[in-house]
């Protein structure tokens, strides 16, 4: 991913683009607002920008400006040393995505760095269905078929079938049911989960010959085909 970075102090600018090399980004260094402004404007290619405030040429505020004006929505992390809460307020209602003071360790910038880049990828379109050895579920209508024919679930039967679905040939402990299904992450020394199990379990296999879902002793449950 390209990353440029906009600092005039050469010594900040040289540790933000070794570092990033070493995490295996691709980094851009000018240190000037005006180049910066111009170049951008050329190559829309990069994934974020890192903008230090105090800039020749233009200030990063007008830089952030610009760029906005100009319909660029590559996400931008200000670098500066001002750190009162109007200086913020003020770099974020200009457009900026977030906001790192001065001095700074390289293991926070790149934590904000991955978080700003996660929150702008694209995001993917989720399943509306969901299909595994003869057994279809459509996520949208919460209705669930095997071999053709209607079965009736109730909702956490549904959600321990859609769970088994995206986990096909996956071994999955009670631990992780009650996480995913119930949403519990405490143990809650009761055999919920194997009568959840055995409910589903009489209702997608109880009338075919190939059974799915399987129990492996001590460890948990699995779905998979015979």
């Amino acid at each position: 991913m390209k990353i440029l970075i906009v600092e005039d102090d050469p010594k900040i600018s040289g540790f933000i683009k070794k570092g990033l090399k070493e995490s295996g980004y691709e980094p851009v260094a000018l240190a000037n607002g005006q180049e910066a402004l111009d170049h951008l404007g050329v190559d829309k290619s990069y994934d974020l920008v890192i903008l230090d405030l105090m800039l020749p040429g233009k200030s990063g505020l007008e830089v952030l400006a610009g760029m906005r004006a100009e319909g660029l929505s590559t996400p931008v992390l200000i670098l500066s040393a001002k750190r009162s809460v109007e200086e913020k307020v003020e770099g974020l209602q200009h457009g900026a995505d977030d906001y790192l003071v001065k001095p700074f360790a390289f293991s926070e910038l790149l934590a904000r760095i991955q978080v700003l880049l996660r929150r702008h990828q694209p995001q993917k379109s989720l399943p509306t269905s969901l299909a595994q050895f003869g057994i279809k579920i459509d996520l949208l209508k919460r209705e669930v078929t095997r071999g053709g024919k209607v079965i009736d679930l109730q909702a956490k039967e549904f959600s321990l079938l859609e769970y088994f679905l995206k986990n096909p040939e996956r071994v999955l402990s009670k631990t992780m049911i009650l996480e995913n299904v119930y949403h519990y992450n405490f143990d809650t020394q009761t055999n919920i989960v194997d009568v959840l199990v055995c409910r589903l379990r009489n209702k997608i296999d109880k009338d075919f010959d190939h059974k799915t879902i399987h129990t492996i002793r001590g460890v948990g449950y699995v779905l998979k085909d015979g």
